[in-house]
């Protein structure tokens, strides 16, 4: 059954335009409601709501209230709070569903709604398609004695610095490193510098004076310029970048080297593995580096690629019973810690590493020399799979002789922009960026 609303991660949009109007985010509410009240079958569910640092924010955060509250369910409210720590206090709280309000990496102007189960995953598929059916029903309130309440935790957030403290062994600590912190005025502007700082590091905070405005805007995971500089001035021995939600990591070293998602995940397996404590392989994406790929297969550690997606990462990963994963835009899972991609916990987890190794960050991933990736998004209205066009389908065929086994071509749909992305990845930038800008160009034309 196709889904009318939810994408691979939520409902996310245009504030203002459907679906991220107070209306329909307010029937989204109610629907979600009534069937969480469904699943747990006369219990009262309990829901928590968390938010990042939009402006828009306290407007779907009060419609989300109305609808839940309508439907009967109790709602707690935790403020500006990463997409994992909701995942977190939902399981830990023994919560029928939490709900974040986010578009991640998105502009302000963006927001979205994304709802975790009670055992801190994301919902099901027949559970969001419940929901779907019912947010175009008419919204039936209950009566005044049936009504849910609100109430606001206010100790949330340190029970998430907690929790991401004790994923670092006791035995280890930061004390002597010199950190730059970059929370992107995002979510994670209260919780991510201390808990760094609380682990004997020096922390340099930057990104965490959200404005509602200024969320990503040249800050955090997607523009790591003013990171790299802070880093370089600073002379900090590391910089981490978070994105708008907290759920992204990307590190920059003492020389100002940039290094993602792929990079950081083969620190982390290396480490695992030689802790002895690896279970199967590893899970990337279609668009993990093809270096990252070959480095691992040179440390005898399996790999998988999932759909584009830490949804598919995650889903791949419990079908395999594996417990690491991730993609090279920097969302993380280790679920030997968490249940859900973590960028704080990720860069603990790459720390730990390199406390143990003594190496530096470069030292660790020197086996990881990136392909050259060229990414191209081409706006379009109708995201339909341009793979199968005549126009389209010959330039791939061409790219893919010319690239041979060492680069590789992907086109894919967004699942949260009116986009196609064109990827090519290869051993030169100008090969890529060949293939890269000749294709884009016959999907522009395939569009018109």
């Amino acid at each position: 059954m196709s889904r009318k609303y939810f994408g691979t991660d939520g409902v996310r949009g245009r504030v203002g335009q459907l679906p991220i109007t107070p209306e329909f985010v307010m029937h989204l509410g109610y629907a979600a409601g009534v069937v969480l009240s469904e699943l747990k079958k006369g219990d009262k569910p309990v829901v928590l709501i968390g938010k990042d640092t939009r402006v828009s924010g306290y407007l779907l955060e009060s419609a989300l209230q109305a609808g839940f509250t309508a439907a009967g369910l109790d709602v707690l409210l935790v403020g500006p709070m990463p997409t994992p720590a909701v995942a977190y206090l939902t399981r830990a709280l023994r919560l029928s569903a939490g709900v974040v309000i986010s578009a991640s990496h998105n502009p302000y102007y963006d927001n979205g709604i994304k709802f975790f189960s009670s055992d801190g995953l994301k919902l099901p598929d027949p559970v969001e398609l419940a929901i779907e059916a019912h947010i175009d029903q008419p919204l039936r309130c209950q009566s005044s004695d049936h009504l849910g309440k609100v109430r606001r935790i206010n100790d949330a957030s340190g029970r998430y610095i907690e929790f991401c403290k004790s994923t670092f062994p006791s035995d280890l600590s930061l004390k002597g490193l010199k950190l730059v912190v970059d929370c992107a005025h995002g979510a994670a502007y209260q919780v991510a510098p201390p808990i760094f700082h609380e682990l004997g590091a020096e922390v340099i905070s930057i990104g965490v004076q959200p404005n509602g405005f200024n969320i990503n805007d040249k800050v955090g995971a997607t523009s790591v310029q003013a990171l790299r500089e802070t880093v370089l001035e600073k002379g900090a021995d590391l910089g981490l970048a978070l994105d708008g939600d907290g759920d992204r990591l990307v590190m920059v070293d003492s020389r100002g080297r940039v290094y993602d998602g792929d990079q950081l995940l083969y620190v982390i397996a290396k480490d695992v593995q030689a802790r002895k404590n690896l279970v199967g392989g590893v899970v990337g994406t279609q668009m993990s580096n093809l270096a990252f790929e070959l480095a691992l297969r040179r440390a005898k550690i399996p790999f998988a690629r999932a759909q584009v997606g830490d949804r598919y990462v995650l889903e791949m990963m419990r079908q395999r019973g594996w417990r690491l994963g991730g993609e090279n835009s920097g969302h993380i899972l280790s679920l030997d810690q968490h249940t859900t991609g973590d960028g704080i916990i990720a860069a603990l987890q790459v720390l730990r590493a390199l406390c143990q190794s003594k190496q530096t960050l470069a030292e660790a991933c020197k086996e990881v020399v990136l392909y050259p990736q060229v990414l191209i998004n081409v706006p379009i209205k109708n995201k339909q799979s341009f793979n199968h066009h005549p126009g389209v389908s010959a330039v791939i065929k061409k790219a893919t002789q010319a690239l041979g086994t060492n680069g590789r071509v992907l086109l894919r749909a967004s699942g949260t922009e009116p986009l196609i992305r064109v990827m090519v990845e290869a051993q030169s930038r100008a090969m890529a960026n060949r293939w890269a800008t000749s294709i884009a160009t016959a999907v522009k034309k395939a569009a018109s």
